[in-house]
């Protein structure tokens, strides 16, 4: 019988294990190796690079549309391919992800904490490292 207290505990449970939850604590944890509590743009960077060779698994040293699924819509794939020709090198990923991280930096600090990770920017880089 699904009463309302069983409701609201699954409701509770799916807000705590959503996106929002997931980006506090563990995606600091998880890319803050030098574990200050932040992450800088240089452990951002260390793990899209690594990010990258698992998502390119023909090892063409670009990305496409199939191997990007997910992290970019075509309007933002197409922004970061300033050659046109439908890929990312790792380069141009790296750009994209440095664009997202100071997207998620408004106070221009250099860190992100789990607050601005959690903000629509912090979200939008979190799904290029993930």
């Amino acid at each position: 019988m699904i009463t309302r207290r069983s409701v609201a505990l699954a409701f509770a449970l799916a807000v705590l294990s959503g996106p929002a939850w997931a980006a506090s604590g563990s995606a600091t944890k998880m890319f803050d190796t030098d574990n200050d509590g932040t992450v800088d743009l240089a452990e951002v960077k260390k793990a899209a690079s690594a990010l990258f060779a698992k998502l390119d698994p023909d090892h063409d040293g670009t990305l496409d549309a199939r191997e990007l699924r997910g992290r970019l819509t075509a309007k933002e794939r197409a922004a970061g391919d300033p050659d046109h020709d439908g890929t990312l090198t790792l380069d141009e990923y790296l750009s994209v992800v440095e664009q997202r991280f100071k997207a998620a930096d408004p106070d221009n600090d250099g860190t992100l904490d789990a607050n601005e990770l959690k903000s629509r920017a912090g979200r939008a880089l979190l799904r290029l490292l993930r």
